[in-house]
């Protein structure tokens, strides 16, 4: 195996960093105390460890951290997902992970 040159390295570990434990955080009101909620996490998989975390993860604390009442997760997606062949990922992947649901009452 070649060494790799060392602004190859430093622009690797840079571009690690820049996408580490990227997140975000929509909210849709329908009434005065409810509506839909999207939350998204992303991260870097480096031999079978998740950098900071699982994008799963990261989505669902971002959406916790918001301490809105009767939060539902109703929908879920994660990318990529290659079923069996998961343990392909485990060696190296950027992973993305959506949830979706809805917050608060309704009223009804």
């Amino acid at each position: 195996m070649l060494p790799l040159p060392r602004r190859a390295r430093a622009l690797l570990l840079a571009s690690l960093f820049a996408v580490c434990g990227c997140s975000g955080l929509s909210f849709q009101r329908e009434t005065e105390t409810s509506g839909t909620f999207s939350s998204w996490g992303a991260s870097v998989t480096l031999l079978a460890v998740d950098l900071p975390k699982s994008a799963l993860q990261i989505a669902r604390e971002n959406a916790s951290d918001s301490n809105l009442a009767n939060m539902q997760v109703e929908k879920v997606l994660i990318v990529p997902d290659f079923g069996g062949f998961n343990w392909i990922l485990d060696i190296f992947s950027l992973r993305y992970a959506r949830i979706q649901g809805t917050w608060g009452f309704s009223g009804k």
